[in-house]
């Protein structure tokens, strides 16, 4: 494994100067996938929500669902968020496969109209419940990308 300036390993880069970790950069992977996990702490427990992406300006905006209030838990503090294609292994079609980790301060965003329209359709309903969307952007500081290949 080899080390930046910082002595960081290679895969994780400062925001600005993400390098190539492979054939795509970590940003171009996220949107190849619709959704992914975040990561935090909610009363000093951990937690994961599933919530949906898009990228933004180099940032990422996440849309989640209101009613569990895991939005307010994440504003203002440090989350990580990653997504992967580990489903395509049950497709079996034999592709590499990869995750990518962003970690880095979250905050609550309302957003424009146009900006939502590129979430596309909301679900209906979380667990039984209407879908009430809140927004989140985060600032990734440190990106980790790991690959399995076949």
């Amino acid at each position: 494994m080899s080390f930046d300036s910082h002595g960081s390993p290679r895969e994780r880069h400062a925001v600005g100067t993400i390098e190539r970790t492979g054939p795509a950069e970590p940003l171009d992977l996220l949107g190849r996938v619709p959704y992914g996990r975040l990561a935090t702490s909610m009363r000093a427990l951990p937690f994961l929500a599933v919530a949906r992406h898009i990228v933004s300006d180099g940032r990422i905006l996440l849309r989640m669902h209101r009613g569990f209030g895991h939005h307010e838990a994440c504003d203002g503090s440090v989350v990580a968020y990653g997504a992967d294609n580990y489903n395509d292994a049950a497709s079996g079609d034999g592709g590499n496969l990869w995750s990518v980790q962003f970690t880095g301060p979250a905050e609550i965003v309302h957003l424009c109209p146009e900006q939502e329209e590129l979430f596309g359709a909301a679900p209906v309903s979380v667990n039984g419940e209407p879908y009430a969307p809140a927004y989140l952007r985060v600032d990734p500081h440190f990106v980790t990308e790991h690959t399995l290949d076949f």
